[in-house]
C-alpha cells in the first residue's frame, strides 16, 4: 500500500518534469532556429536539462530510489528519455498500460555518443587507453628545443596549447613547425590550440631599488656550506661565455694590474662585509672563482686580486641588473592603484612633510576607475591578497588590505588584479588579439576565447574568425568570472551555431572572481551544463603543478588529477618536470577509464573481492 502510493505521487511528478521541459523547449524555438542542424539535438537537450533543474526534485530521488529505480542523478546527456524510461518502469510497477512519451532529442545511446563525436571533432581522435585528451601549456624553450616537443608527443600530449599572452608571433610559428616534424617522428597526430589574452588586468611594474648582485651559497639546514657560489666575472663589453660550473656571472667594468698573478680576489661588499673569493680558473680575459660566505655586490665594487707576493691587480665590477623588490602588504595596510603608469613603490615618508605615503602600483586598465565604486572587491595575484575599494577617482583608488597571509604578502609587477563586484565593460577581444588572431588563425586547430561574459563576445569571435576565412575553427570558451558562468546556459545556445566548441574551467581566475569556497560547486555546474549539452570539457589549472614544477604532486593534486578524467580534456601548465606530468597523468587517465564513465561508476571485476 506504501509502494502504492509512492508509485502515484512518482508518476504525478514525473508527468509534470517531462512536460515542463516540452514547453520550456517550446517557449525557446527561436532561439533553437540559429543552433546548427548538427547541434539541434542537443540543444534541446540542454533546455529539457534546465527545465529539470528549475525544481528541487530531492524528494523524487530519495522515492525512486526507494523503489530501486533510476533516480534521474546522471540523466545529464539524455534528460527526456531518463523522464520517459523511469515513467515506463513506475507504470508497470502500477499494473498500469505503458503511456506513450515525447521523443527524446538523445537516449542512453545516442547521447554519450554524440559528446563523443563533438569532442572528436573539436580534440582529434580519441587516444587508444583512454578517452580524456591531455593538453600541454608551451613553454618559452618549446620554440628552441625540437627534442622537447617530441617528448611531450611520445608521451601522451595530444594538444599543444600557445598563450598568446607569452612569447611572440615567431616563437609561436616555430612551436607549431617542430610539432609538425614531431608528428612525423611519433606517428601520433597533434592539434594547436592559441588563447588569446583577452583584457586582464595586471599591475604595472615597480621601481628597482639599486643595481645589486647577491651571490650565495648552497647551505643544509644548519647553515653549514654545501656547495659555494662560484662566480663568472668577465668583461661586460666583450663577455665570454661562463662555464657550466659557474652559478651567477658578475660583469667587469675595468681590469687593472697583473690581475691574471692571482690567487685570491678581496673586497668589501655593500653592507661593508669583508670577503675573500678563491680563484679556480683565469682566462686571458675572465675569472672564476667560489665564495663559501654570502656577498652583495653593487656596480663600481673593486675586488683586490693578491697572490703570495700581495696585491698583483683590481678588477672593478661593471652594469649589475637592477633589484626589484615586491611590496609587502598585510592585513589593515593601504594600496593605491594609480591610472598613471609610474614605477610602483612601498610605503614610505613623503620627504617634503615626512608624512607616511602608502604603496602605490599602476593598474594597467584605465577602465577600472571609470567603473570601480568604493566598497566592492578587489582581488590581486590569483588571490593572495584581498581588499576593500575605500576611495575611488579618475587617477587613483584606494584600497584597504582585508585578505593577506601571516606575516603579509609580496606583491609584484605583471601580477592579475579582479573586481569581481565591478562590471567593467569590457570587450574580451582586444586590439592585441585581433593582431594576434590573424596570425594563429593559420597556425591553430582551435581558437580560446579569454574573459569571455555574454554570447556577444563569442558572436565577435565568429564573425572575426570568418572575415580570416578561418571560421572552421574550432573554439574554446574560458569560463573565468562570474559573469561568463551566470550566462552560460545563453552562451552555450548561442555559440552551438557553427565550428566545434569546448569550454575550458578557468579554475584560477575563477575562483578568484567567485570565492574559493564555491569553486568545486561552480566546476561541477559547468560539468553538468556542458554535458547536458553534449559540449566537451578542458579541466584546468595546476593540474599536478607540484610534479610538473618541483618533482613530486602532492594527494591533493593525485586526487584531482583522478577528478579530471569526469572531462574530456585536461590542461598542463609547463613545468621543467613536464614530460614525466604528461605521463603520470596519462597513467591515471587509463586506469580511471576502467572505473568511471563522467559521473557514473563502472563496475569491472576487482581482484581485491576474492577472499
Amino acid at each position: 500500500m506504501a509502494n502504492d502510493r509512492l508509485i502515484g505521487r512518482s508518476l504525478k511528478t514525473l508527468a509534470l518534469l517531462r512536460a515542463s521541459a516540452v514547453e520550456f523547449e517550446a517557449a525557446h524555438t527561436e532561439a533553437l532556429a540559429s543552433v546548427a542542424p548538427r547541434y539541434r539535438n542537443s540543444a534541446r537537450n540542454l533546455l529539457h536539462y534546465l527545465s529539470l533543474r528549475q525544481r528541487d526534485i530531492r524528494p523524487l530521488q530519495q522515492d525512486l530510489h526507494s523503489l530501486g529505480l533510476s533516480s534521474i542523478g546522471v540523466a545529464e546527456s539524455h534528460v527526456l528519455a531518463t523522464l520517459n524510461a523511469v515513467v515506463t518502469c513506475l507504470e508497470a510497477l502500477a499494473g498500469q498500460p505503458a503511456s506513450e512519451g515525447p521523443a527524446p532529442p538523445a537516449d542512453f545511446q545516442t547521447g554519450p555518443l554524440l559528446l563523443r563525436d563533438h569532442a572528436r571533432r573539436l580534440f582529434g581522435a580519441m587516444p587508444a587507453a583512454r578517452s580524456v585528451r591531455i593538453m600541454v601549456t608551451m613553454p618559452s624553450e618549446a620554440a628552441h628545443d625540437p627534442r622537447l616537443i617530441e617528448s611531450l608527443l611520445r608521451s601522451g600530449m595530444d594538444i599543444m596549447r600557445i598563450n598568446c599572452a607569452h612569447d611572440g608571433k615567431e616563437a609561436w610559428r616555430r612551436m607549431v613547425g617542430h610539432l609538425r616534424q614531431a608528428e612525423k617522428a611519433v606517428g601520433r597526430s597533434c592539434r594547436v590550440q592559441a588563447d588569446l589574452a583577452g583584457p586582464k588586468l595586471r599591475t604595472g611594474a615597480l621601481e628597482p631599488a639599486g643595481q645589486i648582485q647577491k651571490l650565495k651559497p648552497r647551505r643544509d639546514a644548519l647553515g653549514h656550506t654545501l656547495v659555494p657560489a662560484r662566480i663568472w666575472l668577465t668583461p661586460q663589453d666583450a663577455p665570454e661565455p661562463a662555464p657550466e660550473a659557474a652559478t651567477a656571472t658578475v660583469p667587469l667594468a675595468a681590469a687593472r694590474g697583473a690581475w691574471r698573478r692571482g690567487r685570491w680576489l678581496r673586497l668589501k661588499d655593500l653592507r661593508g662585509r669583508r670577503r675573500e673569493l678563491r680563484v679556480v680558473a683565469i682566462t686571458d680575459r675572465s675569472v672564476l672563482a667560489e665564495v663559501d660566505r654570502t656577498v652583495y655586490l653593487e656596480p663600481g665594487a673593486v675586488l683586490e686580486a693578491r697572490d703570495a707576493e700581495g696585491t698583483a691587480g683590481y678588477l672593478h665590477v661593471g652594469e649589475l641588473p637592477p633589484l626589484v623588490l615586491p611590496l609587502r602588504l598585510g592585513v589593515g595596510d593601504t594600496l593605491v592603484l594609480t591610472r598613471e603608469d609610474t614605477p610602483g613603490r612601498p610605503a614610505g615618508p613623503e620627504p617634503a612633510t615626512g608624512a607616511l605615503r602608502p604603496a602605490h602600483i599602476h593598474c594597467t586598465l584605465a577602465a577600472a576607475f571609470d567603473r570601480v565604486r568604493p566598497g566592492e572587491r578587489v582581488s590581486l595575484d590569483d588571490g593572495k591578497i584581498g581588499g576593500i575599494v575605500r576611495r575611488s577617482g579618475a587617477a587613483a583608488m584606494e584600497i584597504e588590505v582585508t585578505q593577506a597571509p601571516p606575516g603579509g604578502a609580496k606583491l609584484r609587477g605583471e601580477k592579475g588584479i579582479n573586481f569581481p563586484d565591478t562590471e567593467l565593460g569590457l570587450d574580451a577581444l582586444t586590439a592585441k588579439d585581433l593582431d594576434d588572431l590573424r596570425e594563429v588563425a593559420g597556425l591553430a586547430d582551435l581558437v580560446a576565447l579569454s574573459f569571455l561574459r555574454s554570447e556577444h563576445d563569442v558572436g565577435r569571435l565568429q564573425q572575426e574568425l570568418r572575415a580570416l576565412d578561418a571560421g572552421h575553427l574550432g573554439i574554446v570558451l574560458k569560463i573565468e568570472n562570474a559573469a561568463a558562468f551566470r550566462n552560460l546556459p545563453r552562451i552555450l545556445l548561442a555559440s552551438l551555431n557553427g565550428p566545434p566548441l569546448g569550454v575550458m574551467v578557468a579554475r584560477g581566475d575563477l575562483a578568484v572572481e567567485v570565492g574559493f569556497e564555491r569553486l568545486s560547486e561552480l566546476q561541477e555546474e559547468i560539468l553538468w551544463l556542458c554535458e547536458a549539452a553534449h559540449v566537451p570539457v578542458i579541466w584546468a589549472t595546476q593540474v599536478l603543478e607540484g610534479l610538473a614544477k618541483g618533482g613530486a604532486p602532492t594527494r591533493a593534486e593525485v586526487s584531482d588529477a583522478v577528478m579530471s578524467s569526469r572531462a574530456e580534456c585536461v590542461m598542463l601548465n609547463k613545468g621543467p618536470r613536464i614530460v614525466e606530468t604528461v605521463a603520470f597523468l596519462a597513467d591515471v587517465l587509463e586506469r580511471m577509464s576502467e572505473h568511471h564513465d563522467k559521473r557514473m561508476a563502472l563496475l569491472r571485476r576487482l581482484s581485491v573481492s576474492e577472499l
